[in-house]
């Protein structure tokens, strides 16, 4: 492998795509990060074992599934509020719970994949959506592993095999139960939903969700919500299962004379997880300045907003974004 700036120049080129493979096998943003230094330890500890078979990126893809399995092998999945029990009402305020959550992707990182990088293309993929990464949570390790591998990266059944130490019957058998529990995991008419760059009228409707949250409007906001449209808040446990228990919901937190309020909020918009998506900022009642508050992803479909995730997890620098938003400022500026 020879020394080690050799050895850097051959793995950096891939450290976007190997931490996106470790996200979509761990479910967690913090974590990609932590199993892309661990794959290029490895990496590097067992360069001179390295032959020339298979390419680099093969080589750096089968260290960091392996890595990705030891890590699950001690993990439980990760999980939404909507997959721990039914959805509730609104009743005042709620208490965040220590569990594995499920975390999105900043799509900033996505986009710094060069056009010409051979990992652009899986990037690009549906695969990164939050509907996708919650229903292959349910896959066992090395189910998830095959899927991922024959399904996203392409790679041959020959070649999943022989990285999971496993026969090709044994590698096709679990890519079968995969993809049967994936169908009955991903959501109805999945397919219909818009992927990749915002349409217009979502660019228009992203907006109208801003002003209205910024306007503290739930009215507002309900028009913009499909009837069913439901919404998480991870570390929170308690979601809503349709538009009339977001709303009362909205009303507590944002009516100034509810002993509820929290405050008012700034935000805009992002990419994560490849869905359309704003960064909100809070300015809770007595403070002088928006503070970061995190990040929510939308789900449209015919116009309406029918899914809500709001991460409150999410870190600023993640998004390339600062901690506070000074109250007398427009605009944060390009992050």
């Amino acid at each position: 492998m020879g020394h080690a700036p050799d050895f850097e120049t051959l793995v950096e080129r891939h450290r976007r795509e190997i931490q996106v493979h470790c996200y979509r096998m761990l479910g967690s943003f913090t974590d990609a990060e932590d199993l892309v230094q661990e794959t290029f330890l490895r990496a590097w500890k067992g360069r001179d074992g390295f032959e020339g078979r298979a390419s680099v990126r093969t080589w750096l893809y089968r260290i960091a599934t392996n890595a990705c399995l030891d890590v699950l092998a001690r993990r439980p999945r990760r999980v939404l509020p909507d997959q721990l029990g039914p959805a509730g009402e609104p009743a005042g305020p709620i208490t965040a719970v220590d569990l594995p959550w499920l975390e999105p992707y900043p799509d900033r990182l996505l986009d710094g994949v060069a056009p010409d990088d051979t990992g652009a293309a899986v990037v690009e993929r549906e695969t990164i959506e939050l509907a996708y990464l919650a229903a292959v949570q349910y896959l066992p390790p090395r189910q998830r592993a095959t899927l991922i591998l024959r399904d996203v990266l392409g790679w041959s059944a020959k070649e999943t095999a022989a990285l999971l130490e496993t026969s090709v019957a044994s590698a096709n058998s679990a890519l079968q139960r995969a993809r049967a529990t994936l169908r009955e995991r991903l959501p109805a008419r999945r397919a219909e939903w818009t992927v990749g760059d915002p349409t217009a009228g979502e660019t228009a409707l992203l907006k109208r969700f801003i002003a209205a949250y910024e306007d503290g409007d739930p009215a507002a906001v309900a028009r913009l919500l499909h009837e069913d449209a439901q919404a998480v808040m991870p570390p929170y446990p308690l979601w809503f299962g349709n538009r009339a228990s977001i709303v009362r919901a909205l009303s507590l937190s944002m009516d100034p004379a509810s002993p509820h309020c929290i405050g008012r909020f700034r935000m805009r918009p992002v990419g994560a997880s490849r869905q359309p998506a704003v960064a909100g900022y809070l300015l809770r009642p007595g403070e002088h300045e928006y503070r970061w508050f995190g990040v929510t992803l939308l789900t449209i479909k015919d116009g309406l907003v029918t899914g809500m995730a709001a991460f409150e997890s999410a870190t600023a620098a993640a998004w390339g974004l600062p901690e506070t938003w000074p109250a007398g400022h427009a605009d944060l500026g390009s992050s």
